[in-house]
């Protein structure tokens, strides 16, 4: 999955595009090294990101859902969003998957709109409304409480009648650092959810706080972690940099048919 982000302020500076015509041309490159998912968002989710109005939101990412179906119509196109209006205008744009750092809880309606319409989608743990994703909540156990709290949202999902979800344990979203690190230490326990796992590492805070460095430094950091997150069950790798986590795959593929099935 690559990272399109119609935003001036995104963490990572190499993620941002400006205009729809730079879009297509980051899209063809991200297709041309491997990306089957593009996945847009018009709303910064870093620390300390200002909030946009829903419209501007919409104004950002629709255009470019547009342009995306119509010049790569066998891509996956989805919206990253945690507003139900948003994902709506998307959907009605073109796009194929709703990715919600909000997990039904940052807007109304959300769950029963995914089910009603079969609306293939992203679950990714986080707590509160959009205000407080970066507030770190008193865990009990990190690892049980972002598992039992995945598990109730999919049954709750299920039963409603919601089909093609995924999820996503949401690094960086209401974690600290090291309960980051204790939830990739454990991957491996969300794929008996029953659903694929995505995982979100690229670039991101735990890597480049950890070892010093600054985001645009952090690639290699990422390599590493995208690496222990496939051998752990991860299906999904959303990541900035689509060559590199390519390469991972196909090294990390190369070595299961070799038996090898967990190296960490």
């Amino acid at each position: 999955m690559g990272i399109l982000n119609i935003t001036p302020d995104s963490f990572y500076e190499g993620s941002r595009v400006a205009d729809v015509e730079i879009c297509r041309e980051r899209a063809a490159g991200m297709i041309a090294l491997g990306a089957n998912i593009l996945d847009v968002g018009g709303h910064s989710t870093r620390p300390g990101a200002a909030s946009v109005s829903t419209q501007e939101e919409i104004d950002r990412v629709v255009p470019v859902i547009r342009m995306l179906k119509e010049a790569f119509p066998d891509v996956i196109i989805s919206i990253d969003t945690y507003r139900l209006a948003v994902a709506q205008a998307a959907f009605m744009a073109g796009a194929d998957l709703f990715n919600d750092i909000g997990a039904g809880q940052m807007d109304d309606g959300i769950f029963e709109w995914v089910a009603a319409h079969k609306i293939p989608y992203v679950l990714t743990h986080s707590v509160g409304k959009f205000a407080e994703v970066h507030e770190v909540p008193n865990y009990q156990q990190v690892v049980e409480d972002v598992w039992s709290n995945l598990a109730l949202k999919l049954q709750e999902l299920r039963q409603l009648g919601a089909v093609d979800i995924c999820i996503d344990p949401g690094f960086g979203f209401s974690k600290s650092l090291e309960h980051n690190y204790e939830l990739l230490a454990h991957l491996e326990n969300f794929t008996n959810l029953g659903a694929p796992v995505l995982v979100g590492l690229s670039r991101k805070t735990m890597i480049y706080k950890e070892l010093g460095i600054t985001a645009a430094q952090s690639l290699n950091g990422t390599s590493v972690l995208h690496t222990i997150a496939l051998q752990k069950g991860a299906s999904i790798l959303r990541v900035h940099d689509v060559a590199e986590a390519a390469e991972v795959i196909h090294l990390v593929e190369k070595i299961k048919q070799y038996g090898i099935s967990n190296l960490v």
